[in-house]
């Protein structure tokens, strides 16, 4: 034999070997017992997973984790997340050795509930993940009166202390707010995480332009995940893999055969989210079975407030409009409240200060974040009658990256500075003086915000916010500039642009950037504001919320279509900001009729052909709260 062909039979032996040695290890791994099946030394399983039945017989599908040195008589307090992206998900083969072997491990925020002596239940709303039931909403009614049910049942446990919070980012986040209109006692503390407030202002329908790429997406999303598609429309290798990590929806542990899932999925018949969302124009439009005011917090400022629960909020000047809702809650809302406002992405994982690196940090980083909510969490669930601290927001402000503290908003020292658009595409301070002047714009329906904007961070807390320089886009757009910086200026608040125009078209939307241009002429976004012409009115009436700028109540009573042939005035608030305008930056408010990103284009077809006004008749303008008490370098 040659000595070619044995060192090719010993590498052959090599191989199998190899082979052999990697699958007894994953054999090992696969009957090795998973963390969440240990007993505590109360006796009760680490995890147990079972159905909780509601007064109309639905039954609701939870997720019980305990501290794995639960002792007997020890009483703990309970963290609870109601969710509709499925509490759980049940391993797959590959998944099921790695969590043997100890490769994998529960999620890191659960595990720092545990250490700090927390019972952690994770709950599928009606109709989503393991529960029975139909969904005709998102956090409808039915659904919030289910988390008090819920509640209740943790109180009567033997291992419970009576106390009780709930958290959760985005969706969970608003579901945690909600479960306060219930009043159960035992609801101490909430912390909305990057939630929305106001469903149709701040996410779905801002300025009333629908959103509808985000809408699809998260609609065909959660269609996938209540039909437990694991797939999710994917063929192929991906396809294999994730089955090999999962096999979908956890059942709960006594349908061993995942056979009363099967049932529960076939049975089930929720709404259409994408058909609802295009049909709704005004807010009092319904949903499906409920209207957006019904199935957000911001409908229920009465019963939120008189329930009292203290609430830590977060929230980011770049995630959705999530921002204006939190200080509308912090304003509006007499429960006792910390408000943090970061420059972060949804979710907290990364830094999104569009004048910082790509990569730079979040900091405080997810684990400081979440060791400020326990501590948080620490004082009302695990002391008597403590007190709760003054309500204070803390906030960041863009380009100075300096975290500022202020009890009240808009914090003091603020004055309101104007800017007028002016000839040759300028913002000036000087006010127009001609009789007739105005800038035509052919909407350009190809203007975009790019894909990893704003709105669509809202579909994975793993997506960055990153806006590319707007120097090419804003070629699509009709500019305004002012003249560099002498010093720096902190700009923290409510920008609001007041437009008169005229147009061919009765309808129309108006995308309203705010930006800065460096002196070699890059642009960085900033803030943005969006209003439907037929939107346009300033109602009168108190709003149902504090509003900071114009208040549109998207009411059907008050629509309000453009006069062709007259001018008309748009007032437009962008989304609240707090940012450091450099010495020799310059300001810019760019304007478009559309972004093909996300937003919906109105009208659907034809030209539209817009005159932005700017004499001395009617003159156009933006308003700057400018921090007046400090001087910047």
């Amino acid at each position: 034999m040659h000595h070619g062909s044995k060192m090719g039979i010993g590498l052959l032996k090599s191989f199998l070997l190899l082979l052999t040695g990697i699958a007894s290890v994953g054999l090992i791994g696969f009957l090795l017992p998973t963390p969440g099946s240990q007993l505590t030394p109360a006796g009760i399983k680490h995890n147990s997973a079972f159905y909780l039945t509601m007064r109309d017989g639905v039954k609701i599908a939870v997720d019980l984790w305990l501290p794995s040195g639960l002792e007997p008589t020890q009483r703990i307090p309970t963290t609870l997340r109601f969710t509709r992206y499925a509490r759980a998900q049940e391993p797959g083969f590959i998944r099921r050795i790695a969590l043997g072997l100890g490769l994998d491990k529960v999620h890191p925020v659960m595990q720092m509930l545990f250490d700090a002596d927390y019972a952690v239940m994770l709950v599928d709303a009606r109709g989503s993940g393991a529960s029975s039931g139909n969904r005709g909403a998102e956090i409808s009614p039915e659904e919030v009166a289910d988390m008090g049910e819920v509640v209740e049942w943790v109180t009567q446990q033997s291992w419970s202390n009576g106390k009780v919070a709930a958290f959760g980012v985005s969706y969970v986040g608003t579901t945690s707010e909600m479960l306060t209109i219930n009043a159960h006692p035992a609801v101490k503390a909430v912390l909305p995480l990057f939630s929305d407030f106001d469903g149709y202002t701040g996410l779905v329908k801002p300025g009333g332009v629908g959103a509808i790429q985000f809408v699809s997406a998260w609609g065909q999303s959660n269609q996938y995940i209540d039909n437990n598609e694991l797939c999710q429309g994917e063929t192929g290798l991906l396809c294999v893999l994730s089955k090999l990590w999962t096999t979908g929806i956890k059942p709960v542990d006594s349908d061993t055969n995942g056979r009363e899932l099967t049932e529960i999925i076939r049975q089930r018949n929720n709404y259409d989210v994408s058909a609802s969302m295009k049909a709704l124009i005004y807010r009092d439009d319904p949903l499906s079975d409920h209207t957006l005011n019904e199935v957000f917090p911001a409908g229920h400022s009465q019963a939120i407030s008189k329930a009292n629960v203290p609430m830590q909020a977060w929230v980011s000047w770049l995630d959705a409009a999530t921002v204006d809702g939190a200080i509308a809650r912090y304003n509006s809302f007499s429960n006792p409240q910390q408000l943090i406002i970061t420059p972060f992405n949804h979710g907290g994982s990364k830094n999104a200060d569009p004048f910082s690196d790509e990569f730079t940090p979040a900091i405080p980083s997810r684990h400081q974040q979440y060791q400020q909510r326990i501590a948080f969490l620490d004082r009302f669930l695990k002391t008597e009658h403590s007190a709760p601290p003054p309500n204070n927001i803390r906030y960041y402000t863009l380009g100075e990256a300096v975290w500022k503290e202020t009890a009240v908003w808009p914090p003091a020292g603020l004055e309101t500075r104007r800017w007028y658009f002016n000839a040759n595409q300028a913002l000036t301070k000087s006010a127009p003086t001609t009789s007739i002047t105005k800038d035509n714009y052919v909407v350009n329906y190809t203007a975009t915000t790019g894909p990893r904007n704003r709105w669509l961070a809202n579909l994975s807390g793993s997506r960055d916010i990153v806006y590319p320089d707007r120097a090419v886009q804003d070629k699509k757009l009709v500019i305004y500039d002012s003249e560099p910086m002498e010093t720096a200026i902190e700009i923290t608040g409510r920008p609001v642009v007041t437009l008169q125009v005229d147009s061919n078209r009765e309808d129309g939307a108006f995308h309203v950037y705010f930006e800065d241009v460096a002196p070699d002429g890059s642009v960085t976004y900033i803030t943005e504001g969006i209003l439907r012409a037929i939107h346009r009115k300033v109602s009168p009436e108190a709003p149902p919320y504090y509003i900071e700028g114009p208040y549109h109540s998207f009411n059907r009573k008050d629509a309000m279509p453009l006069t062709k042939g007259e001018v008309n005035t748009l007032e437009i608030g962008l989304i609240t900001t707090s940012v450091m305008i450099k010495a020799g930056h310059r300001l810019r408010i760019a304007i478009a009729g559309h972004d093909a990103s996300v937003f919906e284009r109105i009208p659907s077809t034809g030209i539209s052909v817009v005159n932005i006004h700017r004499s001395a008749n009617f003159p156009s303008f933006v308003e700057f709260p400018v921090v007046s008490n400090r001087t910047l370098k």
